[in-house]
């Protein structure tokens, strides 16, 4: 049953995906002020919309854990990470990309950027400590606590760009203010479905692997035991 879920999410994502590209790249005019490089817009806003969007899943199984000793509650957690960790690296490479076209330049230390590339660190630390704790109840909890503490900068994020008399290069929410395009609503919509339909899919593989990886650790140490 799962591995259908996984197989159909991961299919219908990426027909979606496949579908909206050939709109982006194909239908869609040159904007105004931009050119062709606004198309980014597609693929960078939904990536880190995803991204967040699974680090509060991940941020609810950190607390649901630490109140439960529930280790299902641990492998969904560590999996979302993975899947919005990724995004999110996603999102920082297409705004250079975006920035060194619009700005001249690859990056620039305005809040916004810098608040983004300290939530990519402190998630990205999440995942490399949790190799080099060995004990699993200590792991897991160590890592709820991590996933807790890294949440606190997604709000700044998302308000590093609505905070009054904050100077910022990045562009404005363009979704509040309602300066996009009818017709681009369609694809950007397409596009975050696309990207949470693969990502879904992302997680219940690593939830799987998590799952299995923590059932083979505990055989071998009940082996060891006798």
């Amino acid at each position: 049953m799962r591995e259908k879920l996984i197989y159909t999410l991961g299919i219908l994502g990426t027909l979606v995906m496949v579908y909206n590209l050939h709109t982006i790249f194909l239908d869609l005019p040159d904007e105004a002020m931009q050119g062709a490089v606004y198309r980014i817009l597609f693929i960078h806003v939904p990536a880190v919309i995803n991204a967040f969007t699974f680090l509060a899943v991940a941020l609810c199984t950190s607390v649901a854990f630490l109140a439960t000793k529930k280790f299902i509650y641990d492998s969904i957690s560590v999996a979302c990470i993975e899947v919005a960790t990724a995004f999110m690296l996603v999102n920082l490479v297409t705004g250079s990309i975006w920035g060194r076209n619009q700005w001249g330049i690859w990056w620039t230390w305005d809040l916004r950027l810098t608040s983004m590339l300290i939530c990519f660190l402190l998630y990205l630390g999440y995942l490399l400590m949790r190799p080099a704790i060995t004990e699993p109840t200590q792991r897991a909890t160590m890592s709820a606590f991590i996933s807790i503490f890294a949440f606190a900068d997604v709000p700044l994020v998302i308000m590093a760009i609505r905070l009054p008399n904050v100077r910022t290069q990045h562009p404005g929410p363009v979704l509040e203010t309602g300066n996009l395009a009818p017709a681009f609503v369609p694809p950007f919509l397409l596009g975050m479905l696309a990207l949470f339909l693969i990502g879904s899919a992302l997680v219940l593989v690593r939830l799987h692997q998590e799952t299995s990886r923590r059932e083979i650790d505990s055989i071998r140490r009940e082996l060891h035991a006798v």
